[in-house]
């Protein structure tokens, strides 16, 4: 297709657009809820199936040490660590390099913390030699003097699937009936558009117009309807999603999980939300065709 021919559709659609008014605003409203929806449960997914990968490569029990406790003190509770018949290692890990593993993770933000600054405490990594045992050495470890707390990530991480597998559940099915909604809306901005220039497209048809160039306006005001839905939803999920790597609470490094960085995980979700958009829109208007378009 030549240049100047799609120049003109282009224009021909955003003029449509502007000609349908409160329909366009409505079928881009139903496009930018439907996207949003579809945004946070991309992300969301995403950094789930991340920290499940961490889980399961990496299922260990982390004891944080008491501050203030001396060097001999925590010589001596490494020893009792390595005594348990459950216990593969034991590997110590200072604060500042818990500072550097979140601030790797999550940006330099927190260099803040650094030196007296650190609220966080020395560990010890302890590796089980069944996967099953880290339970049970957790609960054994966080009786022991100088210990503040025993975690174990695996334990939180399975609750945390549990309940993204209830939002799942809900979340898709809601996110379905948004997408037949903004399809019907986009369908119908669309009908309207070819019922108020049935006599222009009756004579593109008498001077030789081909079927193509009649439909291509049509495609192409769907098409930007579903982009301009997906740029509020873009910015949103920008926002919010650098705010929550912002704000993540220490626990999460310190637990040896990490989220995806910003750069170039939200270029994705932005790329991803533009192109489903704009399949929504362009798969409005193909329906509006079909029905109404009769060439």
């Amino acid at each position: 297709m030549k240049t100047d021919v799609m120049m003109r559709h282009l224009k021909d659609s955003l003029k449509s657009l502007k000609r349908n008014g409160w329909m366009s605003v409505a079928a881009v409203s139903a496009v930018t809820v439907t996207l949003l929806l579809v945004g946070i449960f991309l992300a969301l997914l995403a950094n789930v199936n991340r920290v499940s990968s961490q889980v399961e490569n990496d299922v260990r029990v982390r004891v944080s040490i008491q501050k203030g406790t001396t060097d001999k003190q925590q010589a001596a509770l490494k020893k009792e660590l390595e005594n348990f018949a459950e216990v593969k290692s034991v590997q110590f890990r200072s604060a500042s390099q818990e500072l550097d593993n979140i601030i790797g993770s999550y940006g330099k933000q927190w260099q803040t913390f650094k030196g007296d600054q650190n609220p966080l405490n020395n560990v010890f990594v302890v590796d089980t030699k069944d996967a099953k045992d880290t339970i049970k050495v957790a609960k054994k470890a966080d009786k022991l003097k100088h210990v503040s707390e025993a975690t174990y990530g695996g334990a939180k991480a399975k609750q945390l699937f549990k309940t993204v597998a209830t939002i799942q559940r809900w979340g898709l099915g809601f996110t379905i009936l948004l997408l037949f909604v903004a399809v019907f809306l986009i369908s119908n901005t669309i009908r309207i558009t070819i019922l108020s220039r049935r006599t222009e497209i009756g004579v593109m048809r008498l001077v030789g117009a081909t079927n193509a160039y009649i439909r291509w306006p049509f495609l192409l005001e769907g098409a930007w309807t579903g982009l301009f839905g997906a740029v509020l939803p873009m910015l949103i999920v920008d926002f919010g999603y650098g705010l929550v790597t912002r704000n993540a609470p220490f626990t999460v490094a310190a637990n040896g999980f990490s989220l995806y960085p910003n750069m170039p995980f939200l270029v994705w979700i932005d790329l991803a939300l533009a192109v489903i958009g704009m399949v929504i829109g362009a798969l409005g208007a193909v329906v509006s065709m079909r029905r109404f378009l009769k060439i």
